[in-house]
């Protein structure tokens, strides 16, 4: 069973986290997401086990917990949808104008490609229109 952990205090490491749900029950792995570039926890993570049973005690008992000071949150992981992009949530990477391959649009700033768009009604002003197909 895959469960999805957030709210973490972001001191908190794997071991730690492995250590909470072991309590309940063998664990295949422990992940705390973190950021690409700082390489500080994001605050949530996941964890695997292998048994539904004990996962889904570990998921009752440990929800709403605290940890160091913070309410965990704590449930079953839902998988991605098929062939589905991530979500983007605050408009991923703005940037103004934009490149803009279709004809008589400009290009876009924002959106979840940055600037790219592909002929989406983004508006702005484009930096670069190229009229047509390429």
């Amino acid at each position: 069973m895959n469960i999805f952990v957030g709210s973490l205090p972001f001191s908190l490491n794997e071991a730690d986290l492995r250590e909470s749900f072991e309590a309940y029950g063998p664990v295949d792995s422990v992940k705390i997401i973190t950021d690409k570039f700082t390489g500080r926890s994001k605050g949530f993570g996941f964890v695997e086990m292998p048994n539904e049973e004990e996962g889904q005690k570990a998921i009752d008992e440990l929800n709403g917990a605290t940890v160091q000071g913070r309410a965990i949150v704590v449930n079953k992981s839902e998988p991605r949808p098929e062939g589905g992009e991530r979500r983007s949530f605050g408009g991923g990477n703005s940037r103004p104008g934009g490149f803009n391959r279709d004809n008589n649009r400009s290009g876009g700033g924002g959106g979840d490609r940055g600037g790219y768009n592909r002929g989406g009604n983004s508006g702005g002003g484009g930096d670069y229109n190229r009229g047509g197909r390429y």
